[in-house]
C-alpha cells in the first residue's frame, strides 16, 4: 500500500527510511537521531533494552563484532503512521567473537531479516530485529 506524500504513514515510512540508510552509511548519530530518548530496543532472542544511550552501546558493540549492510529493504505502515514493519536482507561479516557465539574470523553470511517499530512524535520509540539465529550459526561455521 502507499501513501500520500504528507501523510503521518509516509512520514513514518521516511524516517525508518532515513534510520536504515544512516545505518547503512556508518552514520550512528543520525540512526540514534531518530530514535525516542526512551526507545525500546527488542534484541533478536534476547531481552528488551531502554534508552538512546543503551542503544549507542549497542551499537558499539556490532560495529566492533559485524560489518553490515541491509538491502532490498521494504517498509511496511499503518495508515496512522503509528507502526512500521521492514523487511531486508542482511550482507555481513563476523570481524571479532561476540559473547555466547562462534569464534569469528571474518566469515561472510547472507541473512534475511525482519524489524518492527513503534513510531511517537516523530521518533522511533521501538526497534524489534528478527532473523533467524540457526541459520547465522550455520553460516559462520559454528
Amino acid at each position: 500500500m502507499s501513501f500520500p506524500a504528507d501523510t503521518p504513514a509516509a512520514r513514518a515510512i521516511a524516517l525508518v527510511a532515513d534510520y536504515y540508510a544512516a545505518f547503512n552509511r556508518g552514520d550512528r548519530e543520525t540512526m540514534l537521531a531518530c530514535l525516542g530518548d526512551d526507545v525500546a530496543h527488542d534484541i533478536n532472542q534476547g531481552a528488551r533494552e531502554t534508552g538512546r544511550e543503551t542503544f549507542r552501546a549497542f551499537l558499539v558493540r556490532m560495529d566492533r563484532c559485524y560489518r553490515e549492510r541491509l538491502e532490498n529493504i521494504v517498509l511496511m505502515s499503518n495508515a496512522e503512521g503509528t507502526r512500521v514493519g521492514a523487511e531486508y536482507v542482511v550482507h555481513g561479516q563476523y570481524l571479532a567473537d561476540d559473547e555466547g557465539l562462534p569464534p569469528a574470523n571474518g566469515q561472510h553470511y547472507v541473512l534475511p531479516g525482519g524489524a518492527f517499530f513503534d513510531v511517537r512524535d516523530g521518533r522511533i520509540a521501538r526497534v524489534t530485529n528478527h532473523y533467524n539465529l540457526t541459520d547465522w550459526i550455520r553460516q559462520v561455521g559454528g
